[in-house]
């Protein structure tokens, strides 16, 4: 039996692992694979904090007596042909829900393979919070509320071998600095998940927590967890955060009301995206949710999406969150629904362009939670805002923003504009020439009127 680590590289709460330990597995593999991770445009941070997780789980396997291999196979069908190669015949792994993943998997079974598998992505099975007529609920808030009801009749446990609880708890040092250089550099940036899982966590729960609810939407502040990038390479278990809340707040599966409620909001929301690809498969296609969105002939405008990509739409708050993004691989999630708004409705651009370039920067990329959230910008997802709701993205800056301390940071040749003016700049600008600032691509009010006849036309 050999134990292949895909997308679930940790120790703690892992079946598969688990199982290998228990069954005296002695060998596993890991496949850097760099043109298959071009080949679905992983951003170059994204790729160096995987490797750096590949070695950081290496070396608290070797500890445990268990060898990992990394071995380099550029595609799929490299991982496919080494396996059979080197007579893999029974494999223990952890599910991927992605479709390319799963028709590897299924071709490996075809050519005589065994999977022994499990999944460690969900808290909830998936396939198991269903309507009454069994199928996936296709709005959020009911399949929250089944989501609980589920959880609080059956309940979820950890798997975690006691030889890892050894580990965690210091009887073996699992401490190790990498810094890979493999791919590029900044996930450096980003510690590794032993320190998360150590000190981090710990601290969001002690210190922010309580505050999350109201501080998780200002972009100035470090208001969220952080958690984004581990839970999307599976070096964290989604079981395993929901277990640390739950020691805080015991009632909270019931206590909606609860400030902490706020964080397991974020959780369920992961957890219905990941559920919804399960069910509809197709939509990693780059296809629409909700089919009567599918024949709208999106603008193909290169200037405008060249402008929002670069940050130069002429509107603060989205340049600076798109500045964030090219610069730190990663953006504040009220920001990429603000800028999300903005291509889609202002510039009435393709959202498919706008999950690719996601795909192509952010160091926390999930296929099933960056499809949703582009979906939901444009109106074409499950459960989306409605194709009239449109941010206005001055109003949402002085809402989020209203000191303009995000803005500046990131657009630095705005810094000495006046707060009152800081949302729109470009009159004050005219009048001082206190700036050098790019003007506005589309105004606002007009943008708005042309995004709603396009809807009403094409719907």
């Amino acid at each position: 039996m050999l134990l292949w680590f895909r997308n679930d590289l940790r120790v703690t709460d892992n079946p598969a692992l688990n199982f290998a330990i228990e069954n005296g597995v002695t060998d596993a593999i890991f496949f850097i694979s760099p043109r298959q991770w071009q080949t679905h445009h992983l951003a170059a941070i994204k790729i160096d904090f995987i490797y750096r997780h590949a070695l950081l789980i290496k070396h608290q396997l070797a500890q445990l007596g268990i060898s990992l291999a990394l071995v380099e196979a550029d595609s799929f069908a490299d991982q496919k042909a080494y396996l059979l190669t080197n007579q893999h015949r029974q494999l223990i792994v952890n599910k991927e829900l992605e479709l390319n993943e799963m028709e590897r998997d299924e071709a490996l079974s075809h050519a005589g393979v065994e999977f022994i598998a499990f999944e460690s992505d969900v808290v909830v099975p998936k396939g198991q919070i269903l309507n009454q007529s069994g199928q996936m609920f296709k709005v959020f808030t009911p399949f929250k509320r089944a989501w609980l009801s589920w959880l609080r009749q059956h309940g979820f446990g950890i798997c975690t071998h006691e030889n890892i609880l050894a580990m965690q708890n210091g009887s073996i040092s699992n401490t190790i600095e990498i810094d890979s250089g493999k791919f590029a550099a900044g996930a450096n940036k980003w510690p590794l998940a032993d320190q998360v899982l150590q000190s981090l966590i710990p601290a969001f729960l002690e210190n922010k927590l309580d505050r999350y609810q109201d501080q998780r939407d200002i972009p100035s502040i470090k208001g969220t967890s952080g958690l984004s990038p581990y839970l999307a390479i599976g070096a964290i278990s989604p079981k395993y955060l929901l277990t640390l809340l739950l020691s805080r707040h015991p009632d909270l599966l019931s206590e909606q009301s609860a400030q902490a409620f706020s964080w397991l909001n974020e959780l369920i929301w992961r957890e219905f995206y990941r559920h919804l690809l399960f069910h509809f498969p197709h939509l990693i296609k780059g296809n629409v949710f909700n089919e009567k969105y599918a024949a709208i002939p999106w603008q193909t405008n290169e200037t405008y999406l060249a402008a929002w990509q670069q940050g130069k739409t002429g509107y603060p708050i989205v340049d600076a969150a798109m500045r964030q993004l090219n610069q730190t691989g990663w953006m504040h999630n009220r920001l990429r629904m603000i800028v999300a708004s903005f291509l889609t409705k202002h510039l009435l651009v393709d959202w498919r362009a706008g999950e690719q370039y996601f795909t192509e920067k952010l160091i926390d990329l999930d296929f099933a939670a960056n499809n949703g959230g582009w979906q939901w910008s444009a109106g074409t997802g499950c459960d989306a805002q409605p194709y009239f709701r449109i941010f206005n993205p001055m109003t949402q800056s002085e809402k989020f923003d209203p000191q303009g301390k995000f803005i500046r940071k990131y657009l630095p040749e705005l810094a000495d504009i006046p707060d009152k003016y800081i949302h729109f700049p470009h009159e004050y600008i005219k009048v001082t020439g206190k700036a050098n600032y790019w003007p506005a691509i589309v105004e606002h009010k007009a943008a708005r009127e042309k995004a709603l006849a396009f809807y009403k036309q094409h719907l």
